[in-house]
């Protein structure tokens, strides 16, 4: 995640933080939105364009040891190349290593969590994206040795055998995406989550991976095991936004994330 790739880098060397202070009007991003700028990368965004190229220069003059207002007023208009026709204040300031804890603390933002069952090639497409999302990803497998050395920063990986173990110790409002190596697994995981959906109704979003044919075998077997059909019915299968065609895993991630997202604003 964007907060941790900045404090790793922020341990080796200094950086201008520049932050949304307030903002009127029609903006690109709202009060708290951040990027982190140092000598020659930046991390983060506060809305693009002129502005953000605008702050990005005062920030690396400052960087400089250059002097300035700690907060500037952006009026977004013509003399800046932006028609959103709102105000910006912008705040800066410079930071070390010496604030990694406190800006730990005050950037930290309590993500929407979200766990992934099964490290597939679809699972790993979908890592890949959801990753650099506003979501705590946690990634879970019942097999050894399947998750790959090198992961995103701030993903989570656990192994679970039996796998559905896994889905009681979930927090409270995870939305769910399940696509281990088997059906039976599969099946498992999802009569977990029912369960727990059950006697919490904490899960707003149960995702499964696969085609309608094998969504009318699961439902079968779940109205088999007890679950009624308004029950049944939480569980979401085929995953993705409709209209997205394409099998390949890379494909599949994006229009599954995308869905994942539509979840989060409630539609």
């Amino acid at each position: 995640m964007r907060l941790d790739k900045f404090l790793l880098r922020l341990d080796r060397e200094p950086a201008c933080l520049v932050s949304v202070h307030g903002a009127r009007g029609s903006v690109p991003r709202e009060k708290g939105a951040w990027m982190a700028v140092f000598a020659e990368a930046a991390i983060g965004t506060i809305g693009g364009g002129h502005l953000e190229f605008a702050a990005m220069a005062q920030a690396r003059e400052r960087l400089a040891g250059g002097a300035g207002e700690a907060l500037v007023r952006y009026p977004l208009g013509p003399s800046l190349g932006q028609c959103c026709g709102g105000e910006l204040q912008l705040r800066f300031e410079l930071v070390t290593a010496s604030d990694i804890s406190a800006l730990r603390q005050r950037l930290a933002v309590d993500h929407p969590a979200l766990a992934l069952f099964g490290g597939g090639h679809v699972g790993q497409a979908l890592v890949q994206v959801l990753s650099r999302l506003p979501l705590k990803l946690s990634w879970i497998d019942s097999r050894d040795e399947i998750f790959p050395a090198e992961l995103p920063l701030g993903v989570v990986c656990l192994h679970s055998d039996p796998v559905q173990a896994e889905v009681a110790a979930l927090a409270p409002g995870s939305r769910v995406l399940i696509m281990s190596f088997s059906h039976a697994e599969d099946l498992e995981v999802v009569a977990a989550c029912l369960m727990r959906q059950r006697l919490q109704a904490d899960l707003p979003y149960v995702g499964l991976i696969g085609s309608k044919t094998k969504w009318a075998t699961f439902g079968h077997r779940l109205a088999a095991r007890g679950f009624s059909a308004q029950e049944i019915a939480h569980v979401t299968c085929p995953i993705g936004v409709p209209g997205i065609d394409g099998k390949e895993p890379e494909v599949i991630a994006v229009a599954v994330a995308a869905q994942i997202l539509q979840s989060l604003s409630g539609r």
